[in-house]
């Protein structure tokens, strides 16, 4: 999910249910400012004059009293001139003191009145200078609501009674936990995290297991990732095991893959396990490398539905079949290694190059694997639930919660009516061109091979620039249609005698040259729509069927009603309920 899952939208669909755990019971907490509740927005001056080279992060996770205390030592270099490091802590998690270059600073010296830290450097630091600060911290993480759409930690425990944490902070941001530039650019370049836990509990993180050292009746899990999306960052302790396992990548490199499970089901987690490899295998064929080889595949059971943790993906869909082959929920997750943690939105407004290409990953997949009645079977149920009441993309800096609203913002469609837009992008340029498109997003090289790329940044303009190049059209009139406007675009259909008229209708009166299949009899007629328009004589009496094949999404009569009368039903069930 790198958001608030999509899922939950498709429950009825397609036969979702969230995971079920043993939660503890929340004590009040205090509240979130509205600093560290928003994420993302314009990125403060003072937060880009910096590169964020290394976070070392120690995390002692106190299970029973729901606290955790940190030491973060974090190191940056400078871009521009500065006099001053500002960061983003929650208030809630108090500082007890803060090192620079290694020297305690006096508490004058900084403050945090409202979740953003603000670190004054005792001489003006210049372009290309570094600097180094410790922090340390500790008390108690704002507790999920509902994890991972209300984001914080998760405190629960398995049915035997043994601790079970995680945390999930998508929503809020990094700052939940630890100090940070909550911002989808703010990705250090290399992080540590060393998570000390109980003997008899497992800390799996993200990146590659430097080693575990043992300190009397505990044990230390020292993670080393590089590149990670802030919010990716995870903490997972649990009476876990672990299936391990090697996957040959088509590219000669070994992936090593590793499933995190809670003892006791194993039978289940074999049998999830046991589907990694076919994964792998369809994002490497149809996508390219996966992009953190030299670290792992890895998943771990939670107690919260799922996040695309970089590396150390949580998965807590209790193992529910769906009649697909597969469960959607980690196919969702995993995807986001490629659109997410490989590249990475520049801002918050361009989300739906995470969640529309996630999501169109499970028809995708579903193709793969059964063939074109699966793939039409997702494209129908995600076609079902379109809101259509806001603009995918605003052309502006957005928040986490912005682009979330599904009152004020585009909500479920960067999923949904993302992933199908991308299927009618898919049908104009060819699958050649389409999956190319997608290689130099996530890549930025049509050739990527383990070891010759990066994760990258990218935006929506950025997107639109790859399509037109690799097409060698001037397609941006698709793409503002599609993000940049509300309404779907309307096919106007007349009859008249035995001539077949079709016309674009859109929001605003923009170009839309969209071409139009049409099937009259046995023939299959292609109408290029040049200037939103064409015309087909249709002898009279013939079978005449408008897009036979499915290729565009459009406003459709049948589906506003349904959509309506779902709408009719849930009111009624409302007001009974209300009266009872």
């Amino acid at each position: 999910m790198r958001h608030r899952l999509h899922v939950l939208a498709l429950s009825v669909a397609l036969g979702l249910a969230a995971c079920t755990s043993v939660p503890i019971a929340r004590t009040s907490q205090p509240a979130l400012t509205a600093q560290t509740l928003n994420s993302g927005g314009v990125m403060p001056a003072e937060q880009a004059r910096v590169h964020f080279d290394h976070a070392e992060l120690h995390f002692t996770v106190d299970a029973p009293n729901q606290r955790i205390d940190g030491t973060a030592t974090l190191s940056f270099t400078a871009k521009s001139a500065t006099d001053v490091l500002l960061l983003d802590l929650d208030r809630n998690l108090p500082i007890s003191g803060i090192d620079l270059d290694g020297q305690t600073l006096a508490p004058g010296a900084w403050s945090n009145p409202d979740g953003r830290l603000r670190i004054q450097l005792p001489m003006p630091l210049a372009a290309g200078g570094k600097v180094h600060t410790t922090i340390r911290y500790g008390g108690k993480p704002h507790v999920a609501k509902k994890a991972p759409w209300d984001g914080g930690f998760v405190w629960s425990h398995t049915a035997d009674g043994q601790p079970w944490v995680a945390s999930a902070v998508e929503g809020e941001g990094c700052d939940l936990f630890w100090p940070c530039i909550d911002q989808p650019q703010g990705e250090p370049d290399l992080v540590d995290t060393l998570i000390t836990v109980p003997k008899a509990l497992a800390a799996p993180g993200n990146g590659v297991l430097v080693g575990i050292t043992d300190e009397g009746g505990q044990h230390t899990y020292h993670w080393r990732a590089k590149h990670p999306d802030t919010y990716a960052i995870s903490i997972n302790v649990g009476p876990f095991d672990v299936l391990k396992g090697n996957y040959a990548s088509r590219y000669g490199n070994t992936i090593p893959m590793q499933f995190w499970y809670v003892r006791g089901h194993e039978a289940q987690a074999k049998e999830l396990f046991a589907g990694f490899p076919r994964m792998l295998d369809f994002f490497e064929q149809e996508i390219g490398p996966y992009p953190f080889g030299d670290e792992k595949m890895g998943v771990v059971e939670t107690p919260h539905l799922g996040m695309e943790h970089q590396t150390i993906n949580a998965y807590g869909n209790n193992y529910r079949l769906n009649g697909y082959g597969f469960d959607q929920l980690l196919q969702h997750e995993f995807a986001h290694e490629w659109f997410g943690n490989q590249v990475t939105n520049v801002d918050w407004d361009d989300m739906w190059l995470h969640e529309s290409f996630g999501t169109y990953m499970q028809p995708l997949y579903s193709q793969y694997l059964n063939g074109d009645m699966d793939y039409f079977s997702w494209l129908r149920a995600l076609r079902l639930i379109l809101r259509n009441h806001h603009p995918i993309v605003s052309g502006s800096s957005k928040t986490e919660e912005q682009v979330y609203d599904e009152t004020a913002g585009p909500g479920q469609d960067i999923y949904n009516k993302g992933a199908v837009m991308l299927h009618s992008l898919r049908q104009l340029i060819g699958d050649k061109d389409f999956f190319e498109s997608i290689r130099l997003l996530v890549y930025g090289r049509p050739d990527p091979k383990p070891g010759n790329f990066s994760p990258r940044y990218a935006s929506t303009n950025d997107y639109i620039a790859i399509v037109d190049k690799v097409t060698g059209h001037d397609l941006r009139w698709f793409f503002d249609v599609y993000l940049h406007d509300a309404a779907l675009p309307r096919l106007d259909v007349q009859h008249d005698g035995d001539m077949l008229t079709l016309h674009w209708v859109t929001e605003h009166g923009k170009p839309f040259p969209m071409p139009v299949e049409v099937q009259v009899g046995d023939a299959l007629h292609a109408l290029p729509m040049t200037h939103g328009e064409g015309q087909l004589k249709v002898p009279s009496g013939s079978l005449l069927i408008v897009d036979p094949h499915s290729k565009l999404l459009r406003e459709l009569p049948h589906i506003d009603a349904y959509q309506q009368w779902m709408k009719q039903q849930r009111e009624q069930k409302q007001g009974k309920r209300a009266t009872q």
